[in-house]
């Protein structure tokens, strides 16, 4: 990869304008003016004004630390502190303000909780459709550890979406994903699928995976009848986290989709620039 003073230089496909319109600065100003904060904002993620704009928000809900330590996040790794009880009315005042059209709910792990904070989804979920009529709701899960009763509490709340990420392929797991378990990721969209739901994972591409690794990973996921699927390029938060092994070209993500696509899935989001929730709203109708 191409290097200017030790820093590794970003190819133009993943160079993006900051987020601008009438739409994405009234948003930020009424987050701004009622201290509200949204995944999309303390991600920097380059889709924000589009999303904003579009009516869609993703919230972290159940705190800022995670008991887990992931490779790839910049998510601050410890003991959390205790659960807010009001946290899940916040949230749908944030959306009510926001008039998000389309929520996306995501937390960190909890793995000191006896539900890994499930219950506090499903609370929230219902918190939104109260404080906004008419709202679609994707929530993006931990694995709960496998407990089958905790991914049931979510999936009672009936969220639109139940997303799930692999985030990578199963020889990466050690350093991408230590304390996750591939099999157990696709075992949880299984019940997700049996119970009803329509199911989603992503990928992030270029941690050192190849592009037939991660079509053995979507041929995994369409044998547990997952739905949708995004895949988009890892970038390094910090010098502390893993490195980019390699900017996957825009024609792989395209070749990527085709091959995706043929294998039966209903929609796939694929690009240098893609995100969990990127056209989340759209995954809706697809």
């Amino acid at each position: 990869m191409a290097q200017e003073g030790g820093v590794v230089r970003r190819p133009e496909w993943l160079k993006v304008k900051i987020p601008a319109g009438e739409s994405y600065l009234r948003l930020k100003d009424l987050m701004a003016r009622h201290r509200l904060h949204t995944v999309c904002e303390e991600a920097r993620c380059p889709n924000m004004g589009e999303c904003w704009s579009a009516g869609t928000a993703t919230f972290m809900i159940l705190g800022d630390v995670c008991t887990r330590s992931c490779g790839f996040c910049a998510v601050k790794t410890g003991r959390p502190g205790i659960v807010d009880s009001g946290e899940p009315a916040r949230v749908a005042e944030a959306i009510r303000i926001m008039e998000v059209r389309h929520a996306v709910i995501t937390s960190v792990n909890r793995d000191e909780l006896d539900d890994g904070g499930a219950s506090i989804f499903a609370a929230t979920i219902r918190a939104a459709r109260e404080a906004r009529a008419g709202i679609t709701i994707e929530v993006l899960i931990p694995d709960f550890r496998g407990d089958a009763a905790a991914l049931q509490i979510v999936v009672d709340a009936h969220p639109e979406i139940l997303n799930h990420n692999t985030e990578t392929i199963p020889r990466l797991y050690p350093t991408v994903r230590p304390q996750a378990k591939y099999t157990r990721s696709l075992e949880l969209l299984e019940r997700a699928k049996h119970a009803g739901m329509v199911t989603k994972s992503g990928l992030m591409l270029g941690l050192g995976e190849t592009n037939e690794e991660v079509l053995e990973v979507l041929s995994d996921l369409r044998a547990v009848s997952c739905d949708i699927v995004t895949l988009g390029q890892y970038l390094q938060p910090t010098k502390e986290h893993l490195p980019v092994d390699r900017f996957v070209r825009p024609e792989e993500f395209a070749m990527l989709k085709e091959k995706g696509i043929a294998m039966g899935f209903r929609h796939i989001e694929s690009g240098p620039l893609v995100r969990s929730s990127y056209h989340a709203a759209m995954h809706i109708s697809a």
